[in-house]
């Protein structure tokens, strides 16, 4: 917990940072520092279900495949094999 807690710190002061840069107001840096990160943990979570639904239909179709049997199409070249 207290690296997640670091990173979290890390994380204000480089958002606030770049914000403060970016605009030369305080205000706006602190409003970037903290909108950003929520921003981003939406994001995120979005970011985890298109990955999850991706890696679940890989496994679907590799099921599918498996169930089908060997493929009919033989290799021309012992090196394709390897």
């Amino acid at each position: 917990m207290a690296k997640t807690m670091s990173f979290a710190c890390v994380h204000f002061c480089v958002a606030f940072s770049v914000g403060y840069a970016l605009t030369g107001s305080w205000v706006s840096g602190g409003l970037i520092a903290m909108v950003e990160p929520a921003v981003n943990t939406i994001a995120y979570y979005l970011h985890e279900k298109v990955w999850y639904a991706r890696a679940k239909r890989e496994v679907s179709d590799s099921l599918r495949s498996e169930q089908r049997g060997p493929s009919k199409l033989q290799p021309s070249s012992p090196a394709l094999l390897h």
